[in-house]
């Protein structure tokens, strides 16, 4: 006997979002003003215009909207900037998450450099810095453009707000059910080796 059927459900679709970087990600693995000074006093570097960096890009947006606002309705000069803004912080993220790497590895460097047991780690010849002393370097270099690209990334968002009337937020993408694909995919493929 056939089971009599049940009560309607409604059939809730959880959907998967894929999480955008946003500006309090980015202040997390980017050096601020403070300590790009310092990196660039330990090491030699330039020293960079961090509050220029971040007006320039802030008047680079502003200009960008004011040019386009002709053509552009509201709601499509808002899905414009979104865009934008989102490569800006989305950059900033990405180097900060390099420069994160490079700190972990040159302090794994510098770590294993200290112990005078261990002799593949000691300097090179007279003349060329360590690997430990390279990795320092890099790191530092890393931070330096993190520390860019977060002002350029902060100057975005300001003028997003200032364009908009809104405060950026990133845009969650959905993620379109990767692993049925991914089956589907699978699947023909099998059936296609079976002939």
């Amino acid at each position: 006997m056939a089971k009599p059927a049940t009560p309607n459900r409604s059939s809730a679709r959880v959907v998967q979002l894929r999480k955008g970087a946003n500006l309090e990600m980015v202040r997390l693995t980017c050096p601020d003003s403070a300590q790009a000074l310092k990196i660039a006093e330990s090491f030699g570097t330039a020293l960079v215009d961090s509050d220029g960096i971040r007006d320039l890009h802030e008047r680079l947006i502003v200009e960008t909207a004011d040019s386009l606002a002709e053509g552009l309705g509201e709601r499509a000069m808002q899905i414009h900037l979104q865009r934008i803004v989102g490569a800006f912080v989305g950059s900033a993220h990405g180097a900060g998450q390099f420069y994160s790497r490079a700190v972990t590895e040159a302090r794994d460097a510098t770590a294993k450099a200290s112990n005078d047991a261990r002799d593949e780690d000691l300097d090179g010849p007279v003349g060329y810095d360590g690997a430990a002393q390279r990795k320092r370097e890099f790191a530092a270099d890393m931070g330096i453009q993190a520390h860019s690209l977060r002002m350029a990334a902060e100057g975005a968002v300001a003028a997003y707000e200032q364009v908009v009337g809104e405060t950026w937020k990133p845009f969650d993408r959905p993620v379109e059910n990767p692993g049925a694909n991914l089956d589907r995919k699978a699947a023909e493929a099998q059936m296609a080796a079976l002939g």
